[in-house]
């Protein structure tokens, strides 16, 4: 793993970097919450964004820069036939064993984090008024929470991200609850945020949410950003 661990530390050299010179906010939620919506309207505002569970999916497709590591890790039995990543044959691994989690985590999480910093230095360079990261396990990883200046929540009842799973990617209650127990609780959540946006209705109530979150983001550009 030594090329991921260089990954690694070239990722959180150039994250340093950008601390204090743009604003850097952290948003996540637990699966279901709408924190890929939240991010794209924050985006139609001018905000730089980095998503990187798009940026998972992408290391992970056909010809991506994961797949000879989880081939070879793993087997040619988790890669389907378009060459991609077997999410569902993954998935029922990990959750079933922790030491596999771990493995494919030592793979994937320096890859996201290298690309992450890539087009967070570009976006900086573009004029964005402040960038996002989209990261679904941001409190979990441990890594993210270092970096942002600001951390953002998007919540919901559980429930209500059961059913909107459930309904989206066609999966079981069962599947769905086992992605809730495998990151941390909404408690843990709610307790770090500096802002949080609930998000149990439809679109129209989302949206104003947003613009006042914007709003509330651009006035961190008047305060003095930390360089620690």
């Amino acid at each position: 793993m030594a090329s991921t661990h260089s990954n690694l530390d070239s990722a959180q050299s150039d994250l340093k970097a950008l601390k204090g010179e743009i604003p850097l906010i952290g948003l996540t939620g637990g699966i279901g919450s709408g924190k890929t919506e939240v991010g794209n309207l924050l985006g139609g505002h001018g905000a730089g964004i980095i998503d990187t569970d798009k940026i998972a999916h992408q290391i992970t497709a056909p010809g991506g820069t994961a797949i000879p590591l989880i081939t070879k890790a793993f087997g040619a039995d988790f890669i389907d036939p378009q060459g991609a990543l077997d999410r569902p044959k993954m998935r029922s691994v990990v959750f079933e064993d922790p030491s596999a989690r771990q493995v494919l985590e030592q793979i994937t999480h320096p890859l996201i984090q290298e690309e992450t910093a890539k087009q967070a230095l570009e976006l900086a360079k573009s004029g964005v008024p402040y960038l996002v990261f989209v990261v679904p396990l941001l409190i979990e990883s441990g890594f993210w929470i270092k970096f942002i200046d600001h951390l953002v929540v998007v919540d919901c009842p559980e429930e209500t991200q059961i059913q909107r799973v459930m309904h989206r990617n066609n999966m079981t209650r069962s599947d769905v609850e086992n992605i809730l127990k495998a990151q941390t609780t909404r408690n843990d959540r709610l307790t770090l945020a500096n802002t949080v946006i609930e998000n149990q209705g439809g679109l129209d109530e989302l949206k104003p949410a947003v613009l006042k979150l914007h709003q509330q983001l651009l006035k961190i550009l008047e305060e003095p950003l930390s360089s620690s």
